[in-house]
This record gives C-alpha cells, sequence and structure tokens, in this order.
C-alpha cells in the first residue's frame, strides 16, 4: 500500500487521518511506504509533449522515483486537505506529471501489469461545510488513478474539519477510516505468493512475474529476484512484452536483500540454471522451469515470453486463478 499525503502541513488532519488508514493495513499484514509530497522536488507540467512523443517525463526531479512506486502499489491511497476546493499545489503537481503514465496508456497503448487490479482510495479533509466540497476534488482524484491504472474503490471525506489536529476529536471518522482500511486489505492479504529467481532477473524471472500479475494479480502476488541482479532489464524483453501490450517500464533487476522483509514466499519457481538460492527460503517448496535462454535478438526473446505466457497460463489454470478458454 502506498499512502501519498498530499499536505504541506505536518500532523495536519488529512495527515492523521491517513496515518490511522495505514496503521490499520499493516497490522492486517500490508506492506506500508508513505510519500510525503510537500517534501519531494516536483516541478509543474510544463507542456513540453515528451511523454506523448517518447513516453517518458522529460523533467528530471524527484518524480522519476515516483513512477515505480505508483505502479508497484496493489493500493494507493491519496490523503489530501481541502484547497480553494481542490488539492494544494504540491499534490496538484504530481498529478499533472502523471500525465507520462496517462500517454504510455492512453496514446502508446501499453499497460502496466497490475493496472487491472490495482485499488485506489481517496481520504479528504476540508475547513467548510459547503455541499459541494469535494466535487471538484473528487473528479480530480478518479481522473489522476485512471492514468496510473487503479480502480477507484471509494473516498471517505469530512467537512468542518479546520484546526490542527482537530479531526483527533472525531474518533467515528478515525474508526471509520480502519474499517475502510481493512476493507481493502483483507481479501489481498490470503494471496499466494510466488517468487521467480533466475540468475539477473533481467529476462526470465522478470517475464514470470509480470505475466502472473496480469492474468492473476488480485489472487497471486508474485515476486521475482536475481541471485546476480544485472544492471537493467533486457531490452528485446521490454520491446516483447510491449508488442503485448504489456508495459515493463520503471522496473529494476533487484537481490533477495531488496524483497520486502514481510515477504515469506509460498512457492519459489526457479528458471534457467541457478544457483546460489536464498538460504532463508531453503524450507520453501520449488518447482524448476527450463526454458531456452533470452537470446540477443528480438524473435527469439518473443517466442521466449511465448512459451513462459503459455506455462503462466496452465499454472494459474491449475489453481483455478485462470481459464484457458477466456
Amino acid at each position: 500500500m502506498l499512502g501519498i499525503q498530499g499536505s504541506p502541513r505536518e500532523k495536519g488532519n488529512s495527515s492523521i487521518l491517513l496515518s490511522h488508514f495505514l496503521t490499520a493495513s499493516k497490522q492486517l499484514g500490508a506492506e506500508i511506504e508513505i510519500l510525503e509530497v510537500a517534501s519531494k522536488k516536483i516541478t509543474p507540467c510544463i507542456a513540453c509533449g515528451n511523454c506523448e512523443r517518447e513516453g517518458f517525463c522529460g523533467i528530471n526531479d524527484d518524480m522519476q522515483a515516483i513512477y515505480p512506486l505508483l505502479w508497484k502499489a496493489d493500493i494507493i491511497v491519496v490523503a489530501t486537505p481541502i484547497f480553494f476546493y481542490s488539492v494544494p499545489a504540491q499534490l496538484k503537481a504530481l498529478i499533472d506529471r502523471t500525465q507520462a503514465l496517462w500517454a504510455r496508456k492512453y496514446r502508446h497503448k501499453i499497460f502496466d501489469p497490475l493496472c487491472r487490479w490495482r485499488k485506489g482510495y481517496f481520504l479528504a479533509v476540508g475547513a467548510t461545510k459547503g455541499e459541494k466540497l469535494f466535487s471538484g476534488v473528487s473528479l480530480t482524484i478518479k481522473y489522476f488513478f485512471e492514468a496510473i491504472g487503479a480502480n477507484y474503490e471509494g473516498s471517505l471525506t469530512f467537512r468542518g474539519v479546520e484546526k490542527s489536529g482537530e479531526i483527533n476529536q472525531h474518533p467515528e471518522a478515525l474508526k471509520e477510516a480502519q474499517m475502510h482500511a481493512t476493507s481493502l486489505v483483507t481479501p489481498l492479504i490470503s494471496r499466494k505468493k510466488i517468487l521467480f529467481i533466475d540468475e539477473g532477473n533481467s529476462d526470465q524471472s522478470q517475464l514470470a512475474q509480470a505475466l502472473v500479475q496480469f492474468y492473476g494479480g488480485d489472487k497471486i502476488e508474485a515476486e521475482s529476484v536475481g541471485t546476480a541482479p544485472a544492471e537493467k532489464i533486457n531490452e528485446q524483453v521490454i520491446k516483447a512484452m510491449k508488442k503485448r501490450g504489456i508495459d515493463l517500464a520503471f522496473r529494476q533487476p533487484k537481490s533477495f536483500h531488496q524483497l520486502s522483509p514481510s515477504f515469506r514466499p509460498d512457492l519459489i519457481i526457479v528458471l534457467g540454471n541457478t544457483q546460489n538460492l536464498y538460504p532463508a527460503f531453503s524450507s520453501v517448496p520449488r518447482q524448476d522451469w527450463e526454458f531456452s535462454s533470452t537470446g540477443k535478438s528480438l524473435e527469439a526473446t518473443i517466442e521466449l515470453t511465448s512459451g513462459i505466457e503459455k506455462k503462466i497460463k496452465n499454472f494459474l489454470a491449475q489453481l483455478t486463478l485462470y481459464k484457458t478458454n477466456s
């Protein structure tokens, strides 16, 4: 779960509300990450058109590290106060810069593997009691979730809360935040956890992880690592998946030690002749999947991708998570 705190004020009402939401989620077993927007250097969008042409934002600032966070999360929660019936400028800059993700989705026709399963939730606190206080901002947040590939699951909004910390005087609001967190997180906690391993985490294991997420993401939590991680994902792998409309942008090879400490796989799937497996997972059930090496040509990589995709579909069908005739 990624919590996006949009207030420029530390320990403000929206921050307190988000904290209760995230604490309840963590107690259930969710891995939590908090993004304090006001602490980041995020240049406003300059409408340069680079994302439309190239699929990436050309501005080099903290937003470049935020894009991977948005696509890594299963659940994204946005919390904000209301400024002039909208969000603060710092949060609006972040929202505007996700035009790059919108462009990848609608201009370049490629989708991140979790786009069908990711959930988005909205928390907001406003000082006034205007009837339409949340009307405009709700539309903004809905389209933000649409751009980043998250299904809008609802909102929790409170009027007439102005003084710093005043939300603490509304225990029913904090309790409601905890209840909504529980309803969002609970279905995901029991997912089967699969870890794909190869040597470099630059081709086969990345393909397998992405395809499992794409076809069964709300039922399986998939991760991948390398025993000797490469510097970046094989470019032919990115191109081969792009032809399937699946986007591997913003993903990087990682090691066992970069996994979340809370991630304990139910099954390890080893691809290729991989040695030096993580000792902490020595008791975890293991399968070995053999495929030809990726190769340097795009044609060979497309063939490899097809083989892994077929294997993944059969694997999910055995778990009754994928219908082979769909």
